[in-house]
């Protein structure tokens, strides 16, 4: 019997270029394309096996050994710590962590109250500040984050921009640039350090 390996995978755009790179492994991608709702999908030869989960779940299944590797946004591994190896970075999902807020309008680091900063990535946020020894007051949110600074909510949010078009559709810029992200590779540890053939060959090809 072939031996499988259990692979995490985000459902969601990002699923049709990690499906390409899948072709070059040798892994029919109509395994990940399929229109159904499915979330265990697996190769017509047993190899492989795919779990589709929020893209936040997937470090989870794969630190906890319900998958030997995943593939998730740095962003993810960023703002929440894991015992996990990234053997590999696979420069699809590629955008940056930003700072951004009303264009025209960047905020003074001499006003009287801490900057408000409204985002999703809270501890990311917090250490890009830190490191800048500003004190800062972070309000999470889950989306539609843009509409912060719009409202007054806050006085610039810390998100994830592609083309920046959102941004500009709304009146706002990029202030700071924090961070690259893409997607990655991520293994468990007793996955990775036992080291099986097919796991080694898998990451050999996506490699290429």
């Amino acid at each position: 019997m072939t031996e499988s390996i259990t692979i995490a995978v985000p459902k969601g755009r990002v699923l049709k270029s990690l499906a390409a790179r899948f072709v070059k492994a040798g892994i029919d991608p109509e395994v990940l394309l399929s229109e159904d709702r499915r979330l265990v999908r697996a190769t017509a030869d047993g190899s492989v096996r795919f779990l589709l989960l929020k893209p936040d779940d997937v470090p989870t299944y794969v630190e906890y050994g319900a998958a030997d590797l995943g593939v998730v946004g740095r962003d993810v591994l960023l703002e929440r710590d894991y015992d996990l190896y990234v053997p590999l970075d696979l420069r699809i999902g590629v955008c940056k962590m930003a700072v951004a807020g009303l264009a025209g309008k960047p905020p003074r680091s001499d006003q009287l109250r801490p900057l408000r900063v409204a985002t999703k990535f809270v501890n990311v946020a917090a250490r890009h500040y830190q490191q800048q020894r500003r004190q800062v007051e972070i309000i999470y949110v889950q989306g539609s984050v843009e509409l912060a600074p719009i409202t007054g909510l806050a006085d610039v949010i810390v998100d994830l921009v592609e083309s920046g078009e959102t941004l500009r559709q709304n009146g706002l810029e990029v202030f700071e640039h924090v961070t690259d992200i893409s997607s990655v590779v991520i293994a468990n540890v007793a996955t990775f350090k036992l080291a099986r053939e097919p796991i080694r060959k898998l990451l050999a090809a996506l490699t290429l």
